[in-house]
């Protein structure tokens, strides 16, 4: 074999991020994906977020319905089917990440397990998807994204949420601390 067909053949390979990791698959609609388990603080049933959840209305995203008190700070329940455009469905779980103030609505947890590895996002993967995944992984004769944690909500989706929920969630705990 040449040089060059080996270089060749070596550029064919997808790029592998990292080594192997441990994972939590979840279901939204009828598409599977992985996210980190170091991601995720918490899972809990959406039935036993009845008091800690506030419904809030608000028309520049609707990917955002809920707050969530968490300890003491305010996160955003974004909905994993609107975030990824996926057919309308009832989530009975939320992933509640650790290091952001972002829990995700999903349908259901399929099991946690090791990835091999993560590889890099085809070139067709364009736009605001090229956030919303670190990579793809290969399990099971399945290739499932690996979702990036803070690409559920922006920087400056995140502004704007604290722009208009941030002055009410002040004054709500300055009154507890009054109180």
């Amino acid at each position: 074999m040449s040089a060059a067909s080996a270089s060749s053949e070596r550029s064919e390979k997808p790029a592998r991020r990292g080594k192997p990791e441990a994972v939590i698959l979840f279901w939204v609609a009828s598409q599977m994906f992985a996210i980190a388990a170091e991601s995720v603080q918490e899972i809990r049933s959406t039935d036993s977020l009845a008091g800690a959840a506030n419904e809030v209305e608000q028309a520049f995203l609707p990917k955002v319905r809920h707050t969530l008190e968490w300890g003491r700070r305010l996160c955003y329940v974004v909905n994993a089917g609107a975030h990824f455009d996926l057919p309308v469905t009832r989530p009975t779980l939320v992933l509640i990440l650790r290091r952001a103030r972002i829990a995700v609505l999903v349908d259901r947890i399929d099991r946690m397990t090791e990835i091999p590895a993560v590889y890099a996002l085809p070139e067709a993967f364009t736009g605001e998807e090229r956030q919303w995944y670190r990579g793809l992984t290969y399990l099971d004769d399945s290739v499932i994204p690996v979702v990036e944690p803070s690409g559920f909500l922006s920087a400056g989706e995140m502004a704007a949420l604290d722009r208009a929920f941030g002055p009410a969630r002040r004054l709500e705990m300055e009154g507890a601390v009054e109180a």
